[in-house]
């Protein structure tokens, strides 16, 4: 039910002095979650991320998850996101995934199921925050005459997110330049968090330090650096050795335990499509608990038994690679040609462990508006999950929808729009 009083306006962007709808739509219809169904999925992401969390440091630890055979070590090391030199690294603290964004959906029977694990540099909280600022100021009296939860607060979280694992000095959010797609997302945060937007070439490693050197020389102490670039980019010693926009040494003294850097190197081997076969057992194994939110019914072709069942029923399941992102590498048996399925199920079967098949879960639909009209589109949710002393759920999230009517993928950069999300209060 969306609360009374709210006008249902759509927004768009400007660009090279063009408006563009069609880029990033903002839908001002709002998605609307109960208070007691939020205390429901709260209490199911707060138990994940802890999993996830526990998985990470046990994999470039001990590995007892591998040895009990839990998991499968080809699972592991053939993970893209697998880094060998993560390996024997605790990061401050001990918290690998400080900001997760995990991705759900909604079914008709109104039954919640986890999509995807993000927990490299997981993007999307500044687009909920503009929502609201734009709902506020469309209609100011709707939040004065409903309880809606305010989620203003996310950038003091991830502040506090931040200076939790600060080894002593400033905090900055790195960001690859003006160029990078998401550039208004870090420049953002960095604005609401009162953290230094950096790039590569402003920051140095000197006798076992980071500094910040600004436009004048001054050098400045860093002492946690929330990175929005990948893993192979952020030091050139370490990884890519080609990577401009890293910072020479930074993984040196990281390792030394004189930076924290958000979210920590290496998570790609818990947010791999394939590791989230895994994510129940995870949760049985480390915390002894029966998972409270459930995965998307999946199957690893991996396993001879999967395989089997997903030649079978090929027509009827999407198809996901599992080191692609964004709605990429994702198909549907159903809307193959001949041709097409053939090319496909040879890939198939000679790469097994690059795929998963996921049962195509019929989304419950949610209003947007469309050429004046209020239509149906299938949405999803990235929920944030800050992880600090405690993990903390933001009451808030991204919900990002399919303009187009005859498809599931909602993500932005296939065309997908967004809008808020109110969670109710008391």
């Amino acid at each position: 039910m969306i609360p009374s009083g709210f006008p249902r306006i759509k927004f768009g962007i400007y660009k090279n002095n063009e408006f563009r709808e069609q880029l990033f739509p903002f839908d001002a219809i709002p998605r609307v979650i109960e208070q007691d169904q939020f205390r429901y999925l709260e209490k199911g992401l707060k138990q994940r991320v802890m999993a996830l969390n526990l998985f990470i440091r046990d994999i470039y630890g001990d590995k007892k998850i591998i040895r009990d055979k839990v998991v499968p070590e080809e699972f592991i090391f053939a993970s893209s996101g697998y880094l060998a030199q993560c390996e024997g690294v605790m990061p401050p603290k001990g918290i690998y995934a400080h900001i997760a964004g995990i991705d759900l959906v909604q079914g008709k029977d109104h039954q919640w199921y986890i999509l995807e694990d993000n927990l490299r540099v997981p993007s999307g909280a500044s687009y909920p925050m503009i929502a609201r600022e734009l709902c506020r100021r469309s209609s100011p009296l709707t939040f004065q005459q409903n309880h809606i939860e305010d989620n203003r607060n996310y950038a003091k979280l991830l502040r506090n997110t931040m200076d939790y694992v600060n080894t002593g000095g400033h905090t900055v959010i790195l960001t690859p330049g003006r160029y990078n797609a998401a550039y208004f997302e870090h420049s953002y945060l960095a604005e609401k968090t009162g953290a230094h937007l950096v790039t590569g070439s402003e920051l140095v490693v000197e006798n076992d330090h980071l500094y910040f050197v600004d436009y004048s020389g001054k050098r400045e102490r860093v002492g946690a650096v929330y990175r929005r670039i990948s893993d192979e980019y952020l030091d050139p010693m370490t990884f890519n050795r080609e990577s401009l926009i890293g910072i020479p040494h930074i993984y040196d003294i990281y390792r030394k335990g004189n930076v924290a850097l958000l979210n920590a190197p290496g998570n790609g081997v818990a947010d791999d499509k394939g590791i989230y076969y895994f994510v129940p057992k995870m949760i049985r194994y480390y915390l002894g608990e029966e998972p409270i939110l459930k995965n998307a019914p999946t199957y690893l072709p991996f396993y001879k038994e999967d395989m089997a069942y997903v030649l079978e029923n090929f027509d009827n399941l999407v198809l996901k690679d599992v080191a692609e992102a964004g709605g990429y590498g994702v198909v549907f048996g159903s809307r193959m040609t001949a041709q097409e399925k053939e090319r496909f199920l040879t890939l198939l079967k000679a790469e097994p462990r690059r795929f998963i098949a996921q049962e195509v879960i019929d989304f419950l639909d949610i209003d947007i508006m469309d050429e004046g009209n209020m239509v149906p589109r299938k949405a999803d949710l990235r929920a944030f999950v800050l992880m600090g002393e405690e993990p903390v759920v933001w009451k808030s999230g991204l919900t990002r929808f399919s303009r187009n009517p005859d498809s599931f993928i909602v993500n932005s950069s296939q065309g997908g729009g967004f809008k808020d999300t109110w969670v109710l209060s008391q």
